[in-house]
């Protein structure tokens, strides 16, 4: 058996109300943060173009920026620790280059020189707000002074003289000459918080965007203020702004769910752009790509991508998870419907996510199975209600039905009961109505399903009932597990069932017989959170808080393939989407950073 790496759905940037999210563009790529990674990825991802996402996840704290380097071969990322890594951009590997400890605080954004040799990072350190250093050896090249409280943004001249502009949250910009960068100046035209301040690709300008909804243009060499730009303002604060590569035009991104095109040379608004008024449409960032195209990010996490030749026409939108993937069910060979931390539920295929409309969850997606009968998708979360997901997966019905406490998983009966377990007893549902509730001794903690036999899972051992229709009947305990039992599943033949505990151990089990098969599978050093059995029933795969996958045979049971680092912070969840003749299948794992990968594996007879 053997395994390589196909591809990755990228998760979407983190984003809080309030706050600017900075987007870099480079070589037809953009680059942002979510959690721990950064995420590098083409825009126009699609069957004809699946140019490969990189998730690059070696940061040990939250991440706060990503810029990629003019050249194009770096990327500098930074985190709330006050660290900035240096790293190359091409190949597979992501060479660290350097990592610099370069203010004792959170970084919000970082600047390249057009040499890509220099770098200044800003943000709210105790000791100063930025810092200018060389990307080659840390050493620095100047200092970041004049700001009284944290700076939001940073931009360099792109060619010589080398200049820098910098605001922040004491509503000024700070004009620095370089190298090395020292202050020169002290420029007051905003009365609120600044935003961003951006330079044009030549350099001969620069612009400055605040709380204050407004907008003005600098002199790139003296930092003298040329114009603000007043025709047609924002209504809220303006988060973002971007240049046109040929220095022409500006675009603004706004709270007020609005983004705006403007002329440089007449100082007139070109085209405004408005979204749906609402809290989730504020645009907190946005960019220009090379490729003509302008990137905006809403509060809600949507990359909206619009033409702006055509008034700002909007392209298209890019949806994928900001939090943790937690749950997941295939609903075809190709798709599978996967729920997140926040509540929100997606549906994936080889190439996009999208929504899965209607009323869903407002918390933690906590557990999905599909009903055998119907294909109906049920799911579990913290709000306490199951709900319903019609067979195609694509929207909740309008079906809910409250439990009497937090739920930690589902399974659905061969007769379309749906049990749920909770803290201290098991609840069964059938047309949204509740048809048993068993109370138990012990707290059970997870639960799977074939036909009429559940499985229930608690601290070290599987319980096994019967289902006659109205109540549950005892038949027999499997034991084995060394830890609190924290993920079940049933073969598709319903012979065996596989038992993952706390401590990372699994155990097989002949479900008819109630015996022991083998307790070999035991790969993992951490919690086991997901299985997912082949058709034929001859292989099993199981994703780990450890952050590895491990492909078993049934067969041969010291025979797997282990997938390690598949998912940086742990692997939720597993699914073959695609099998041929057992010799070949695709798997498909995601996790705490919100990505979804897919693995070829190689079945050798």
């Amino acid at each position: 058996m053997s395994s390589k790496f196909v591809g990755l759905l990228p998760a979407n940037p983190t984003t809080n109300r309030g706050v600017a999210t900075k987007l870099s563009a480079s070589k037809g790529k953009i680059a942002y943060t979510n959690g721990k990674s950064i995420i590098i990825r083409d825009l126009k991802a699609s069957p004809d173009n699946a140019s490969p996402a990189v998730a690059y996840s070696e940061h040990t704290h939250p991440t706060t920026v990503a810029r990629i380097s003019p050249s194009g071969y770096y990327c500098a990322s930074a985190d709330t620790s006050g660290t900035v890594r240096i790293w190359d951009t091409v190949g597979a590997d992501n060479v660290l280059k350097g990592e610099y400890k370069v203010i004792s605080g959170p970084v919000h954004d970082l600047a390249w020189d057009g040499e890509s040799k220099r770098i200044i990072a800003v943000g709210n350190g105790r000791e100063k707000f930025g810092h200018a250093f060389l990307m080659e050896t840390g050493s620095s090249v100047g200092e970041i002074i004049g700001h009284s409280k944290p700076i939001n943004a940073v931009s360099m001249r792109p060619g010589r003289p080398f200049r820098a502009a910098t605001g922040g949250d004491d509503g000024l910009i700070i004009f620095s000459h370089g190298v090395p960068y020292k202050y020169e100046r002290t420029i007051k035209t905003h009365t609120k918080f600044v935003q961003d301040v951006r330079y044009s690709p030549s350099g001969d300008v620069f612009a400055s965007v605040g709380s204050d909804s407004k907008i003005f243009l600098y002199d790139g060499k003296t930092g003298d203020t040329l114009s603000e730009l007043t025709d047609s303002p924002h209504k809220g604060s303006i988060m973002g702004c971007s240049w046109s590569f040929d220095n022409k035009t500006l675009v603004t991104s706004s709270a007020d769910c609005t983004i705006k095109l403007w002329d440089i040379e007449t100082k007139k608004n070109v085209w405004t752009t408005s979204l749906e008024t609402s809290i989730g449409n504020q645009q907190v960032g946005i960019v220009w790509t090379e490729e003509n195209e302008i990137a905006s990010l809403s509060v809600n996490g949507n990359l909206n991508v619009f033409d702006p030749r055509s008034s700002g026409k909007l392209i298209r939108t890019l949806v994928a998870p900001q939090k943790t993937i937690t749950a997941a069910v295939s609903v075809s060979s190709d798709t599978f419907i996967g729920g997140c931390a926040d509540g929100r539920v997606f549906s994936f295929d080889n190439t996009q996510s999208s929504y899965v409309q209607g009323q869903g969850h407002t918390n933690h997606v906590a557990a999905m199975a599909t009903s055998p009968k119907t294909g109906t998708v049920y799911s579990v979360g913290y709000d306490d209600h199951i709900r319903e997901i019609e067979s195609h997966g694509s929207s909740f019905s309008q079906a809910a039905t409250a439990l009497n406490s937090q739920p930690k998983s589902v399974a659905v009966a061969g007769d379309d009961t749906v049990f749920v377990v909770e803290q201290n007893g098991i609840e069964a549902f059938r047309s949204n109505q509740k048809v048993h509730e068993e109370k138990t001794s012990y707290s059970p903690t997870a639960i799977a399903a074939f036909g009429n036999l559940i499985a229930v899972g608690d601290d070290r051992n599987v319980r096994l009932y019967d289902w006659d229709g109205k109540a549950l009947k005892a038949a027999g305990t499997l034991e084995g597990n060394t830890g609190t039992i924290s993920a079940l599943a049933f073969s598709p033949d319903g012979k065996l069932i596989a038992s993952g505990d706390s401590n990372g151990r699994i155990v097989l089990s002949n479900a008819i017989d109630k015996k022991l098969v083998t307790t070999r599978w035991s790969f993992h050093s951490a919690r086991i959170n997901s299985f997912a059995w082949t058709s034929d029933s001859l292989y099993c795969a199981s994703g780990s808080l450890d952050t590895h996958i491990c492909i078993f045979s049934v067969a041969k049971p010291l025979k797997n393939i282990p997938i390690r680092n598949a998912g940086p912070g742990g692997v939720n969840v597993v699914l073959w989407l695609g099998e041929t003749a057992g010799k070949t299948a695709k798997l498909a794992s995601a996790g705490a950073d919100a990505c979804v990968r897919t693995w070829e594996v190689t079945f050798h007879q």
